[in-house]
């Protein structure tokens, strides 16, 4: 568990790295549906390829204790959509000063998310200034709430061709990364839809497709603005 600065706990799995040196921490933001076992296996990847990776459950202590105690993926998307941005980013602050004191840990971390996580990873980069790369797989973002400009990390964002509403929000991102000045770059993948990592044999082999080529460019966009020089 996690402490706050507010009092409350965050339950996280954390995984390590088998590396003889300090590794930069990276911290994984579940979808809507809470912590799942594909977000733990994404986490153990993270950590395969030399990244402390530390996924928090955002739902910690929202009903009876977190993602495990939601009845089904229905309560546990209701809830994460009641979650209040502002308690989120705390508690991923926390969670990053958490990881980057851990004694294997460098003081550099990152952030990946996916869906309402993704979208969580824009807010995150707006709001950190210690953050020094993030990574948004399909997340949408208001800007006309998310001030990007105030941005200081470099900033991925990965999309499926087949999700309109989400892509519907790439040119004010885009627009607001410019003008923030930090590196940026957004990459659509031709025939994916929405979710392509987790879904990787949907969109008749687009997901596959997209998948094969967004994840090593999410490692190499790590280690460029992650490790060490």
């Amino acid at each position: 568990m996690v402490r706050t600065p507010a009092g409350d706990s965050v339950r996280a799995w954390v995984v390590y790295p088998e590396r003889a040196t300090k590794a930069p921490v990276v911290l994984v933001v579940h979808e809507i549906f809470g912590i799942s076992p594909w977000i733990r296996a994404v986490t153990d990847q993270l950590a395969a390829e030399g990244f402390i990776a530390i996924a928090p459950d955002l739902l910690t202590g929202k009903g009876v204790g977190g993602t495990a105690d939601s009845a089904d993926a229905t309560a546990a998307v209701a809830a994460v959509r009641q979650l209040q941005q502002a308690e989120v980013q705390a508690r991923l602050q926390a969670v990053a000063q958490y990881g980057m004191g851990l004694p294997a840990a460098e003081k550099r971390y990152g952030i990946v998310g996916f869906c309402w996580g993704g979208s969580t990873v824009f807010a995150h980069a707006a709001t950190a200034p210690g953050l020094g790369a993030a990574v948004a797989y399909y997340g949408g973002v208001n800007t006309a709430q998310v001030d990007l400009t105030k941005a200081k990390a470099a900033v991925l964002g990965l999309y499926g061709e087949n999700d309109a509403r989400v892509n519907a929000t790439i040119p004010a991102a885009d627009s607001a990364l410019k003008r923030a000045g930090v590196p940026w770059e957004s990459v659509v993948y031709p025939g994916a839809g929405h979710g392509f990592l987790r879904q990787q044999d949907g969109q008749n082999g687009a997901n596959m497709a997209a998948t094969e080529k967004a994840w090593p460019k999410t490692i190499a966009w790590f280690r460029q603005h992650l490790e060490a020089r």
